[in-house]
């Protein structure tokens, strides 16, 4: 189901709005300081650095645990979850905010971003981990419950076609968190600002020595322990998303030496296999960029090119190899900064 005129009109003014906000002279206060916590939120750790003179951090959290509440596949009292397991059709907020910019994304991308995946994800030991990896046939079989095509939405309630399809929103949720605190930040007249939360991130305006914000790129070593930080390159992100996607450390080698992404293509079932191996994404909202960073990994280098080249409020930094194994890089930004 596409996003009706309604929806679409509600999102520019939203974003109007937190635009406006954002940069209004009357936003500015005085006796700021530089304040900065790191809390655990989705599973992984959210850091966050900002200029007011009021301390937010129990208020960040709160909004942050309402958007748990309602899209977390591991939180069993989720609305998602409770979706998921038919104990309710109805979409609390947040699901109504980010369902149709999910499906935009999957819209744009031809379905290589698909919110129904998880049933092949969990068959590959991604989502819940366990060493017995799908035959053909069971890889068939889980397909047939695949396609965003067949969750709607009306009047706050949600349809699903096959009522076994699981709906999960990891691939977009971490962003939408970035994009509620970023917001809620907006709200209160803050201006200088970085959010980050497992590797999505939203900055604007200038780091606490009043320069733009830099931030690095890691080099796609294969590291399962997440320990190889090393640098690729540093940019600098000016009142943007930013999101980055890999294969580089979700990964597992099977016991006949094949290495497993986690990357799942929803048209084959399989995990990916091909040159792209990290993507970042700088977009309007962090959804937008997690969405399409996921995304991008699923098609590849080439058909990445080509969505880019259709969405010019994308920038995008690649890094892949080429035909002799050599680390290449692609971006359409830097080079105009």
């Amino acid at each position: 189901m596409k996003p009706s005129k309604v929806q679409i009109a509600f999102l520019l003014l939203l974003i109007a709005g937190t635009m406006y906000i954002a940069f209004s002279p009357q936003g500015q206060v005085k006796n700021a300081q530089t304040r900065k916590f790191t809390e655990p939120i989705f599973g992984t750790v959210m850091n966050v650095t900002y200029t007011s003179d009021r301390d937010l951090r129990d208020t960040i959290m709160a909004c942050l645990h309402g958007v748990d509440a309602s899209l977390s596949m591991f939180n069993p009292r989720s609305t998602i979850s409770r979706i998921n397991r038919g104990e309710t059709d109805t979409l609390d907020l947040h699901l109504q905010a980010i369902l149709p910019m999910a499906q935009s994304v999957s819209e744009a991308t031809g379905g290589a971003f698909d919110i129904t995946t998880a049933p092949l994800v969990n068959a590959w030991g991604f989502g819940f981990k366990h060493s017995q990896l799908p035959t053909a046939a069971q890889v068939d079989s889980l397909r047939a419950m695949v396609n965003y095509k067949s969750i709607s939405w009306q009047d706050g309630r949600i349809r699903k076609e096959n009522p076994n399809a699981v709906i999960d929103l990891s691939a977009i949720a971490k962003g939408y968190g970035v994009d509620m605190v970023a917001r809620l930040l907006n709200e209160h007249s803050v201006q200088d600002y970085m959010v980050e939360i497992g590797g999505e991130i939203v900055c604007q305006g200038n780091n606490p020595k009043g320069e733009a914000w830099h931030i690095g790129i890691n080099r796609p070593v294969q590291d399962s322990t997440c320990t190889n930080n090393e640098v690729q390159e540093i940019i600098e992100v000016h009142d943007r998303a930013m999101a980055t996607s890999g294969n580089y450390r979700n990964f597992y080698v099977t016991d006949d030496g094949r290495t497993l992404s986690h990357t799942i293509d929803p048209t084959t079932g399989y995990p990916v296999q091909h040159s792209l191996l990290s993507s970042t994404v700088l977009a309007p909202t962090c959804a937008m960029a997690d969405a399409f960073a996921t995304s991008f990994m699923v098609v590849g280098i080439d058909s990445a090119l080509k969505i880019v080249d259709r969405h010019p409020e994308l920038d995008v930094y690649f890094i892949y190899t080429d035909s002799t194994g050599t680390y290449r890089t692609w971006n359409n930004f830097i080079s105009r900064n």
